[in-house]
């Protein structure tokens, strides 16, 4: 295994594979635990791939379950397609249910965090049969975001990175130079001191200097403002519990409360002090959550 495959985890069920959907994209898979146990997805978001679990994953596997984490398209590992029709939403939910389908599951419990989060929503909209219960990690249900922006000045000055991506090349030399120094600095700059090691960061500035890999992280933002994808319903009937870092220096706080409304079943539980990477910083109380739901 590679530096960035599981042997970071240093668990000994951990194992990684390679799960190619339907349009070619060939996706890299962290795998752990007993395979005859329920299964959970884990869904990195920006910018991340599957080691933003680490402090999880064991923690579920402890917990009883067999834990998948793909690295999402774009990301690390896997295929890092052209074009943004590649990254359209319906695109990236429809990887989760064709990754579980691959794995032998019709159905799994889905936790997602930032735009992991994002497809999570979407595929329990989009593909409802193929999640028993939703895990939301710092972000809003899409209605609640596409409302907050066309409405609230406040959260439209938040989301002001979100529009510099668009611009060409700038946003990939940003991330990318010096060995992607600008990954490392966005993560340090979103979270609470002590979130990312140096270790930590030494591992996501290897995965984001891979050829394409900035691009492929962007071109997630481009595809959403230009390719924008609904779902076709906005009502979630899987249990739902959103756990949210109110320091979340992009998201307004009051969104995670309004993402309720849209649950049939919803939860939320507050970090007051926690930061957009609440699952890093409070790792102990979040895994406890996440036990607690997903076993309910």
């Amino acid at each position: 295994m590679s530096e960035t495959d599981a042997s970071l985890l240093d668990l000994p069920s951990a194992g990684s594979t390679r799960v190619t959907v339907d349009d070619g994209v060939s996706l890299h898979v962290v795998r752990a635990g007993d395979p005859a146990d329920p299964p959970v997805v884990l869904l990195h978001g920006f910018p991340d791939f599957w080691y933003g679990w680490r402090h999880q994953i064991p923690a579920l596997v402890e917990a009883g379950f067999r834990v998948l984490v793909p690295d999402q398209r774009g990301y690390n590992l896997s295929d890092k397609p052209d074009g943004l029709d590649a990254y359209r939403m319906g695109r990236l939910s429809t990887d989760v249910a064709e990754l579980l389908d691959a794995a032998g599951h019709e159905s799994a419990y889905v936790v997602g965090h930032d735009w992991g989060a994002a497809v999570a929503w979407d595929l329990a909209l989009r593909h409802p049969g193929a999640v028993d219960r939703l895990g939301i990690v710092n972000v809003p249900h899409p209605t609640v975001m596409a409302r907050a922006l066309k409405t609230n000045p406040r959260q439209l000055l938040r989301s002001w990175y979100m529009f510099s991506f668009q611009v060409p090349r700038l946003p990939e030399w940003f991330l990318g130079r010096d060995g992607a120094s600008g990954v490392a600095r966005v993560l340090e700059a979103s979270s609470n001191p002590g979130a990312f090691t140096d270790a930590d960061l030494a591992c996501y500035r290897r995965a984001f200097d891979r050829p394409g890999a900035t691009r492929g992280a962007v071109n997630w933002y481009r595809a959403a403002a230009r390719r924008p994808d609904d779902p076709p319903r906005e009502r979630v009937a899987a249990p739902t519990l959103v756990v949210w870092g109110d320091q979340d220096d992009a998201l307004l706080p009051k969104m995670a409360d309004e993402s309720l409304d849209y649950c049939e079943a919803g939860r939320l539980e507050r970090f007051p002090v926690a930061s957009h990477w609440v699952h890093r910083e409070e790792p102990d109380r979040v895994n406890e959550l996440l036990a607690e739901h997903l076993g309910g």
